[in-house]
Parts: C-alpha cells; structure tokens; sequence
C-alpha cells in the first residue's frame, strides 16, 4: 500500500486551501471530498467578501477556483467519503467506502454544519433567501424586511449586524426569554429596527423562485399566521462534523477539535483547520487562513520526520 504523505478530509475552503499548499511544497496531497466538494460555501449564492474579486462570484465559482489552483500543482481529488479513521499507530490509516488509505500526515478540514428547522421551503430556498450567515449575504437584503430565527448570542449578533442593511428585522424565538447575553439583549432591544416575536416557530417558509413569506406558530395557542419577508437567517445553532473523530482526538463539550497555536490536534501529525475547530468566526477567509497554517505544519512535521529518520541526511 503506497503512504501517502498527507491526506486531506474535506473540501472547503480550508481543505482546499490546504492542498494547494501542501501540492506547492511537493507533497502529493490526497483530498477526499466528503458528500460534495466545497463545503458550506458550495451552497452560497453570491460571495462578495472574499479578497481578489471586486465584483463577487458565486461560491461554486470559488470553490472551483479553488480545486482547479491546487490541482495545478498536484494535488489530487478524490470524490468519495472518509468513513473509518485510526490514529492509534503511524502511518495513519484511513477508510472510504471503497478503499483503505495510510499517511504520514493527516488535516482534518470537515467544517461545521448549521443546524436546519427542518420545515417545507428551507431546502429549496437556501441561497435564494433562507441563509445562515449574514455577514456573507446580509448585503443583499437593503432597504428588505427579513427574519432572524433564534434567541442566543448568534441570533441576535447577527440580527443587529442585519439592521444595517434591513428596513426591519423580526426575531423569531419559540421562548418568551431570550439565551443571549444580557448586553448583547439590551443592545438589541434598543435598536429600533428589530422586533421581537415571542412563543412561535417557522413552520414554513414560502415563494416564488425566492422567499416572500413566513407562516409561523405561535407555541402557546396553536394559531397559525403569515409575515412577509424577503430574508430568512435561521441561527439555532451549529454543530462540528466531528462524528468520526469521537473517542480518537480531543474536542471541547460541543464537540469541535482541540487544536493548539500551531493548529495540531490531541495526536502529533493530525492537524485540524477551518470551521472544525472554529466555533466563531466561519467565513471563507478565515477557514483557508487555518488551511494555509495546517499546510505549513505539515511541511515542518514531515520534514522533522525525515531528520528523526535518516539524521545528519543532506
């Protein structure tokens, strides 16, 4: 079985940026794509705040891009799911569905995955109105009257970033209190283009081509009602895709890898980078800055390898 020498689990931002990296330092990369290359970005209609692009493109164009530039320098892209790691001994070994795998190296660049309402409409309107991040779309929706579903810190940091551009931004909780901070509450309830929506769920979201409309609940009576809307951010929550590394690295309680400065993760040579070690920031930029900095780890690693392997070697 050929080792490769670093395998890459993902395909977004960080992923890909990883590749081209580890490709231009001649290290042969391996990506395997997951479910669908390019991540959360893939999904995103229009990006216009990724550096390099005054006039935006849409994510599968950056994501494109992205494959096609570290393609060029040799990096190779397997379009298969990774579904068994082991860690235990060195080389690392992995397993897709078809094949097994081993590595000098590994970067983990799963991301993170927002977590869904589950109700008629939000699939087939995600990028044409239903978003889950509105630092990246917000700007399309001046002068729009748009919702924000939630109650915690990421509800309500975003539906004050929203009123920047909104005519009026709703926020929808199924509580009659909030789970935000207490500053981030009052700043909130100050502005005076946000209102709140209290004991009532999106129980569908409607339109036509684009989102027009909510119908929403209201938890306590039962009745069933309809507001219009031409945006709807949906923040109840994030979740790492950090199921297969459960019992072999080290998470924090919500289950996003522990890494240190240097971006290695609990076991020497696997290496986190992006949104699964990212509860924070999640934008494009800063996932491929974490894929830049796990590549360059990598490179130092196998190189302090050889050195251990062949010493005084020229």
């Amino acid at each position: 079985m050929t080792v490769e020498n670093v395998i890459i689990i993902g395909s977004g931002p960080a992923g890909l940026t990883a590749a081209l990296y580890t490709a231009r330092a001649d290290l042969k990369p391996l990506v395997f794509t997951g479910n669908e290359i390019g991540g959360q970005v893939s999904i995103t209609n229009e990006v216009e705040n990724y550096p390099g692009f005054p006039d935006g493109l849409t994510g599968p164009e950056l994501v494109d891009k992205f494959q096609k530039q570290a393609e060029r320098f040799g990096a190779r892209v397997e379009y298969a799911e990774v579904t068994e790691v082991d860690f235990d001994a060195h080389p690392f070994r992995i397993r897709s569905y078809d094949n097994e795998y081993q590595a000098k190296a590994i970067i983990i660049a799963t991301g993170a995955s927002p977590s869904k309402l589950g109700v008629p409409g939000e699939t087939g309107f995600t990028g044409r109105g239903v978003s889950y991040c509105a630092t990246c779309d917000g700007f399309f929706f001046q002068g729009r009257e748009i919702v924000v579903v939630g109650g915690g810190d990421s509800a309500l940091e975003e539906a004050v970033f929203l009123t920047k551009f909104a005519s009026r931004v709703r926020v929808i909780h199924r509580r009659d209190q909030l789970r935000a901070g207490s500053t981030l509450q009052e700043r909130a309830k100050r502005n005076q283009k946000i209102e709140f929506i209290w004991n009532t769920v999106v129980t569908e979201i409607n339109g036509n081509g684009a989102v027009e409309s909510v119908q929403v609940k209201d938890v306590n009576t039962g009745e069933v009602s309809t507001l219009e809307a031409e945006g709807v951010f949906i923040y109840i929550g994030h979740y790492p895709n950090s199921q297969l590394f459960k019992g072999k690295l080290k998470m924090d309680e919500e289950g996003y890898l522990i890494a240190d400065r240097r971006t290695c993760t609990s076991v020497p040579g696997v290496f986190a980078a992006g949104e699964i070690a990212d509860p924070i920031f999640r934008q494009v930029i800063t996932s491929a800055g974490e894929g830049c900095k796990a590549a360059i780890q990598v490179e130092r690693y196998l190189a302090e390898l050889e050195d251990r392997a062949y010493p005084g070697h020229q």
